[in-house]
C-alpha cells in the first residue's frame, strides 16, 4: 500500500548529488517531484533520466522542484549521470538520493519495513516497486501518486499535463475534465453551489447535466 493523496509527504535528511538535504526545507515554497529509480545503471531509467533533464525548464516554470531516487550510493549516481548524458544527450541537472540505508525508500512505502543489507547486492527486480512518481504541494502534502512497472518508462508530458491541473484547482474552484491540457474548459467544482458560481461566472456557463457545469479556464 502506497501513501494515500492528501497525507503530508514524510520529512527526511538524505546525501544526495547535491549535497545532504532535509526534504522539507528543501522543497520550501515550491511545488515538488520525487521520483524513484530501482537500480542505477538501468536501460528505461537512464532514458527517463535524460528526458527529465531536457524537461527541466518546463517544471522550473512551474515552480516545481525534481529530486531523483536511487538506493544506490552517491558516487554511482555521478557514473551513471555521464552514461546519461552520452546516450540521452542531458545529465541530470537535479539532485539524486543516494538511498543506501533505504530509509526514504520505507518511509514512502515502496520497499518493506524489513529490508536490509547492502544495496549494491540487490538486483532491480529486488528493488522493482522502486518505480514511483510523487508529486507533493508547497504545503508538503502528496498530490498524486503514480507507481509504474520496470519495463514502461514515464509518460513526463503527462506529468506536466497532472502539475497544471493541480496547480489551477488549487487556484480556483475548479475540476478538469478527461484529457483536458493547459487553456481547455474546466469544470465548476461540485463544491461550488449555482448562487456562488453565479457570482464567480457572471456570464453563465454550459450544463450538459445539472451535475456537469461547463466554463472556460479561468486566468
Amino acid at each position: 500500500m502506497t501513501l494515500p493523496i492528501g497525507t503530508t509527504a514524510p520529512d527526511f535528511e538524505a546525501e544526495t548529488t547535491e549535497g545532504k538535504i532535509k526534504f522539507h526545507d528543501w522543497i520550501g515554497n515550491s511545488w515538488a517531484l520525487l521520483f524513484s529509480h530501482p537500480k542505477d545503471f538501468t536501460p528505461v531509467c537512464t532514458t527517463e533520466l535524460g528526458a527529465l533533464a531536457k524537461l527541466k525548464p518546463e517544471f522550473d516554470k512551474r515552480g516545481v522542484k525534481l529530486m531523483g531516487l536511487s538506493v544506490d550510493p552517491v558516487d554511482n549516481h555521478a557514473r551513471w549521470s555521464d552514461d546519461i548524458k552520452e546516450t540521452q544527450g542531458a545529465a541530470p541537472n537535479y539532485p539524486m538520493i543516494g538511498d543506501t540505508d533505504y530509509n526514504v525508500s520505507k518511509l514512502y512505502e515502496m520497499l518493506p519495513a524489513s529490508t536490509s543489507g547492502d544495496p549494491l547486492t540487490r538486483t532491480p527486480a529486488d528493488n522493482q516497486t522502486v518505480r514511483n512518481v510523487f508529486i507533493i504541494g508547497p504545503d508538503k502534502k502528496i498530490k498524486l501518486v503514480l507507481v509504474y512497472p520496470m519495463t514502461t518508462g514515464r509518460n513526463f508530458q503527462e506529468i506536466l499535463r497532472v502539475i497544471d491541473s493541480l496547480q489551477l484547482t488549487a487556484k480556483h474552484r475548479v475540476a478538469t475534465p478527461a484529457d483536458w491540457s493547459q487553456g481547455e474548459d474546466v469544470i465548476i467544482a461540485g463544491s461550488v453551489s449555482n448562487d456562488e458560481a453565479k457570482t464567480i461566472y457572471p456570464q453563465g456557463w454550459k450544463e450538459p447535466k445539472p451535475y456537469i457545469r461547463i466554463v472556460p479556464q479561468p486566468k
